[in-house]
């Protein structure tokens, strides 16, 4: 029989990725607390149209990448490949509009049918953050600024820039689709099939294009920002003096586009040069026509959301375990055994992280406490039964003392404490 792997493009998170894991997300939570985004989920799947609706019957995501499937009453159901549109969806469904503006944190696995590689698996988890109901280019700057400070607070690997474009309202991106679609219709037989089938439907998706051909034609297709009318650059200068106020460093890409016609003025991507080719940590944009597009009252918006598998890879060094105590029964007296656990769940009402040991005797004990890395041991053998005692070993220091039970956890707090101020 074939030994049994995970699905491809899955992983598993043992305990010590999953503690990089979660210190993405704690570290992403924590600072999105400190803006007033309140944590939210929505389900990993929902009716299929609040994808395609949202994401584009052209793009990848929809044409190739989307889990869908039928259900037992033939509902068309999609695994979520991203967290806007679910937000979204919740804001609409349970009628939220009086509530602006809203913000929202949000976590969780997402799942894309794409070639698995470095920091991208068919299943991954984002952490993301949505603001609705905020118009004014204030909104963009402070949700710039978190995605900034969740980078700076996870201490990440290799330089991290901020590159920045506008997309101009809608009278603006209407006059550039024009242009670009003159300009690249002259290299219609140059093209590659994906762009030519999106030249007339989503011509600004082209402009992500991967197929170096493409490339080299739109390395010389027009700029957006050469067709952005005066509302247009009044909100991109505001955005930018904001930034600038923050003392947050940009460099403008032209280049950086969203192709959906729901998004507006703003996008940016947080790059880094640790991570080749895939250098995005961290991207989002404006999109003040996405509830419309729903189905829901006209609502500003703006997000970004930050792949966590990929941060976890940046990070200097992987959090390590908690130092739990250890409690060593001297002998296999069941006596001291059962006593023994009662000391150990004591200990962990107590507010320690406590190992106890299964079998063994105390120098395999003892041997396992080094493995775990554990701050101190606390022994308890018949003489110390007997006495109403325990044994407590500083495991840094060697140090070791009897000590009556009543100050058990006042004598493993100061140790513990000894060793977090030296730490």
């Amino acid at each position: 029989m074939a030994k049994l792997q995970p699905v491809r493009g899955t992983h598993d998170l043992l305990p010590a990725q999953m503690r990089a894991h979660s210190h993405v997300i704690n570290v992403a939570r924590s600072t999105a607390e400190l803006y007033g985004y309140a944590e939210m989920a929505t389900p990993v799947f929902e009716f299929s149209n609040v994808f395609s609706r949202t994401l584009g019957d052209t793009s990848d995501v929809v044409t190739k990448e989307m889990y869908t499937f039928a259900d037992r009453k033939g509902e068309s159901i999609t695994l979520r490949p991203e967290g806007t549109a679910g937000i979204a969806r919740a804001f609409i469904s349970n009628g939220l509009a009086n509530e602006l503006p809203f913000k929202a944190f949000y976590t969780g696995p997402m799942f894309r049918y794409e070639r698995p590689q470095k920091g991208r698996q068919r299943q991954f988890h984002q952490v993301g953050a949505e603001l609705l109901g905020v118009a004014d280019p204030q909104g963009d700057v402070e949700l710039i600024a978190m995605g900034r400070q969740i980078l700076e607070s996870l201490n990440l690997r290799g330089n991290i820039t901020l590159e920045l474009n506008t997309l101009g309202d809608t009278e603006s991106r209407e006059a550039y689709r024009a242009a670009l679609v003159t300009y690249l219709s002259q290299y219609k037989d140059k093209l590659s099939q994906d762009s030519c089938s999106r030249l007339d439907k989503n011509p600004l998706r082209i402009l992500d294009s991967k197929d170096q051909g493409d490339r080299d034609i739109i390395a010389n297709a027009p700029i957006l920002s050469e067709y952005l009318n005066a509302a247009s650059v009044e909100f991109y200068d505001a955005l930018k003096n904001g930034l600038m106020d923050l003392g947050l460093d940009f460099v403008e890409n032209h280049r950086l586009v969203r192709g959906l016609d729901y998004y507006c003025h703003t996008a940016f991507e947080f790059t880094t040069d640790a991570l080749g080719t895939q250098g995005t940590v961290l991207a989002g944009g404006r999109y003040d026509g996405l509830i419309k597009t729903m189905g829901g009252p006209q609502t500003a918006g703006i997000g970004w959301a930050a792949g966590v598998e990929r941060l976890a890879l940046l990070l200097n060094s992987n959090p390590d375990a908690p130092r739990p105590i250890a409690v060593i029964p001297a002998g296999n007296d069941d006596v001291i055994r059962r006593e023994a656990m009662v000391l150990t769940n004591r200990l962990r009402k107590a507010g320690f992280a406590v190992d106890l040991g299964f079998s063994g005797n105390m120098g395999k004990r003892m041997k396992r406490a080094d493995k775990l890395r554990a701050r101190a041991a606390v022994i308890f053998g018949e003489d110390e039964r007997l006495a109403r005692v325990v044994t407590i070993r500083d495991l840094d220091t060697g140090e070791q003392s009897t000590v009556a039970l009543q100050v058990m956890e006042a004598t493993l707090s100061k140790i513990v404490n000894a060793g977090l101020e030296k730490g």
